[in-house]
This record gives structure tokens, sequence and C-alpha cells, in this order.
């Protein structure tokens, strides 16, 4: 055990140790003397539940839990059932469970569930390209699930992240160039007509959104990112806001606990999903570009332990991870220059939030693991065959 401590990678260590330090000193910026005061010091807590995680699941076997993979994933989905119907509604979603105090969401734990039982269902297969029928459809139907569930939640968010873990995942698997090329015509095409339809027929998609389905959350999400001035001042006060933040910092950045935005309260909850603007408006473009290098050294040295790992099911877990780490890091930061819809996706490892923090924390200790076991002789490993 004492051998495989002394093989954690230090260069992640060292990267999460200063993410934390980035999320708690901008947390403390935007809340101090608030009524939020004090929020940095249960983030310090929640850092250290998440470093727990993240050293007991880096010494325990990753091959045990794709092993198991199955169960877990049966009881993930029986967890997101229960949220539906007596989950608590935040921001439009009905996503949270409040279990002795703590206030937890289930859909960002599904994301971790949802790589491991991916994962195990490639290890199964042939080293071959993946057949549509028998193994694109069942793995597409094993992510399909939870997003539904979790669309019916109206969290759009978290259900889109469960589509860009397993596209990352069946191109890991060796889709076929053919069924990914008619993949991507498909998405594409949807897309495009969605957002067409959208700002050219703006009164009757708002309609069939908010009063033929119920979604009229959706519709204050995607105004002020498809047609800004069609949209209400309170459905683009925040993203407006934060543009007006990121824009003013400039490249050096008004200075810590100085931005005229940040500080004045413009921005609602802003050490939640909109934490970026407190770092761009503070910090600048340097600041900013310091932390998207700190993002790309952990996924870049994650990569390499997928290279570098001798057995199987350790890389389809590493692409799963970072393909869920780049979403969160693209919608995140995106939704706020204009890029994407906001959906409330937090910042990884920035944003305020225990369960993304724990479960981010927990994702990277699954990587960890991989770089500990996973360079083990593979008729060493515990058998991997997993039904659904």
């Amino acid at each position: 055990m004492l051998q495989r401590f002394k093989k954690i990678d230090g260069v992640i260590v060292v990267v999460l140790l200063m993410l934390m330090a980035i999320s708690i000193l901008s947390i403390y910026s935007v809340t101090h003397g608030r009524k939020d005061d004090g929020l940095h010091i249960q983030m310090i807590k929640w850092y250290g539940v998440g470093f727990v995680a993240f050293f007991g699941l880096s010494l325990f076997d990753y091959r045990l839990l794709v092993k198991y993979a199955h169960y877990i994933y049966i009881m993930g989905v029986g967890i997101l059932v229960v949220v539906s119907f007596v989950g608590k509604v935040k921001n439009g979603a009905r996503g949270w469970l409040e279990v002795g105090g703590l206030s937890l969401q289930p859909a960002e734990l599904f994301k971790l569930i949802l790589i491991l039982a991916l994962a195990a269902l490639l290890v199964r297969k042939n080293k071959g390209e993946l057949l549509f029928w028998r193994d694109v459809v069942p793995l597409s139907l094993v992510a399909l699930l939870p997003f539904a569930i979790v669309i019916i939640q109206n969290d759009l968010g978290n259900a889109l992240s469960y589509m860009v873990i397993l596209v990352g995942l069946l191109w890991i698997g060796r889709m076929k160039w053919s069924h990914a090329l008619i993949g991507l015509i498909i998405f594409g095409g949807a897309i495009f007509g969605f957002i067409y339809s959208y700002i050219n027929y703006h009164e009757q998609m708002t309609n069939f959104l908010s009063e033929t389905i119920g979604r009229k959350h959706f519709v204050a999400r995607f105004d002020p990112w498809l047609v800004p001035e069609l949209a209400s001042s309170d459905d683009s006060y925040q993203t407006r806001n934060a543009k007006i933040a990121i824009a003013s910092g400039g490249l050096s950045g008004e200075g810590y606990m100085k931005g005229g935005s940040v500080q004045s309260g413009k921005i609602p909850v802003l050490y939640t999903d909109a934490i970026f603007a407190q770092i761009a408006e503070e910090f600048g473009f340097v600041g900013a570009a310091l932390l998207l290098l700190l993002f790309f050294i952990l996924i870049h040295r994650m990569i390499m332990i997928a290279l570098e790992c001798q057995e199987r099911a350790g890389p389809f877990l590493i692409i799963g991870i970072v393909a869920m780490l780049l979403y969160q890091i693209f919608e995140n930061i995106g939704a706020y220059i204009g890029l994407m819809p906001l959906t409330g996706i937090t910042l990884p490892f920035i944003s305020y939030g225990g369960t993304s923090i724990v479960i981010n924390m927990a994702s990277m200790g699954i990587a960890m693991s991989v770089l500990l076991y996973g360079r083990d002789v593979e008729e060493d490993l515990p058998a991997p065959a997993v039904y659904f």
C-alpha cells in the first residue's frame, strides 16, 4: 500500500491544491461581508472531504468498481427516480435530496456512475470496432435512461453531460467511422434545426417549450443565448452582467476583491456557476488563462495515464472523466461569453458546491487508481464480466 501511495502523481496533487486555493479565494472575494459570508470555510470542509475521497479511491483498486458497476448503476438510477418524486427544487430543477441537513445532487453523482457503467460494458466487447445493434444501441440506452429522468427533473446541464460522456466513450471504444459520421450528421442537423427554428419561429417554439411540454425554465435559458434582444431583463440579467464583468477585467484585472461588477452584487449567486466572472474581472485575461492552463495540465496528465495503462477498463474510465470535465469547463465558461446556453453547470473544482467538489475529486481519485493499478498484468485482474 505504501509503495503504491508513493507513486501518486505529484503534479496532479499540486494542480488540485492550486485549484482549491483559487476556489476558496474566489468564493471569499464574492461572499465576504454579505449574507453568504463564511461559505469559503464550508468550501474548505468540502475540499477536505474531497481529498479524503481522492486519496481513498487512489488506493482502492478501480477494477473492483468496474466489476460491480451494474449494481452501482441500478442503485444510481433508483436514486434518480426517488429524486423525481421527493427531490427539492432549486433554480427550476428538481434535483436535490436533503439528507441529514446536507443538500446532495444525485445527478452530479450519476455522471461518475455512468462512466463506470459504460466502461464496464466496453470491457466486455471484443477489441474490434463496435457494432451498431449489438454495441452502440445498448450503450446508448444505458445513457439515455438517466438522461430522460434528469431531463424530466428540468436539469438540462447534467443531462447533456451524460450524452457527452457517451460520445467520448463510443469514440475511444472504436465506433465505426460510418456510424460516427451518421451520428454527427443527425446530431448536427438536429442542433441546427433547433437553433434555426428557435430564432425564426420564436413564439411557436417558446409556446411549445413552456406550455406544451411544461419547460418554461428552458426558455429562460435559451432566450439570452439565441435571441438576446427578445429576452426579458430578468432572464438575461445574470449573463449580461457576467459578460460586462469579464470584459472589464482586461489583461490583468481590476485587482483581488476590487471587481466593480462582482463586488457590487450585480451577478446573483456569483459563487456558484458564475464564479468565472469573478476570476476574469479581478485577475483579467492573465488569471483566466492561468486557470485554463491548470485545467489543461490536469487533463494532459490524465491522458498520459490512459496511454500508459496496460489494462482495458482504465483508459475508458479516464476518457469518460476527461469528457465530463471538458464539457463542464466549456459549457460553464461558454455560457458567460455567449457561446453556450446557461444551464447551471458548475466550473469544476472552482464553483461552490459540495456534491460537485466531492464527485470531481472522487473522479480524480479513480484516475489516480488507474495509474497505480492499471499497469498490473491483465491476467491478475478481477473478472471484468458485467451484465446489465
